[in-house]
């Protein structure tokens, strides 16, 4: 069986790579929802003191956080899910969903919340999905949730905040 890494250096020897470094790279563009004048920029400098080492290589680099780590999975109170690198709410509790797959799954965002954008990192597209105010990396969305979208927002925990609803 071929590993990702023998591929990919299979398909370098072809001439291929560079096409899918062209195409990963063209999928790196954001689409944010929000005006330019909302949205916020930083350089990777500023990002680095303001996030965790975690949250950074999440937001900021595209990483996956290991399932079953956060504890957002069994949050069950009611309240807002906002992006850990700016605030800008991404889902309410009334979204969440449990999908077993062991990181927090909304069927659904708030509106102009999220941006979307094609990685093939994993060499087949994946949809993935960014916060529109500061492009921090959340997930990925896939085809497989419930009723009424049929979307499953799977988003990682420490790219996250959950603010508890005032009683």
């Amino acid at each position: 069986m071929m590993s990702r890494r023998n591929l990919v250096g299979f398909l370098s020897a072809l001439g291929l790579a560079p096409t899918l470094r062209a195409a990963t790279t063209a999928a790196q563009g954001r689409e944010p929802d929000l005006p330019a004048g909302q949205r916020i920029e930083r350089s990777d400098a500023e990002w680095k003191k303001l996030l965790t080492p975690e949250q950074y290589r999440i937001l900021r680099q595209e990483g996956t956080e290991r399932p079953f780590s956060s504890p957002l999975n069994d949050e069950k109170r009611r309240g807002r899910y906002v992006c850990a690198g700016c605030q800008l709410p991404l889902f309410t509790s009334e979204m969440k969903f449990d999908s077993g797959t062991g990181w927090p799954s909304f069927y659904t965002t708030l509106p102009n919340a999220v941006g979307t954008s094609t990685d093939f990192k994993m060499l087949l597209p994946r949809t993935e999905y960014h916060c529109a105010r500061c492009g921090g990396h959340q997930g990925h969305v896939f085809s497989d949730g419930p009723a009424p979208t049929g979307k499953r927002y799977c988003n990682n925990g420490v790219a996250l905040a959950f603010v508890p609803a005032s009683s």
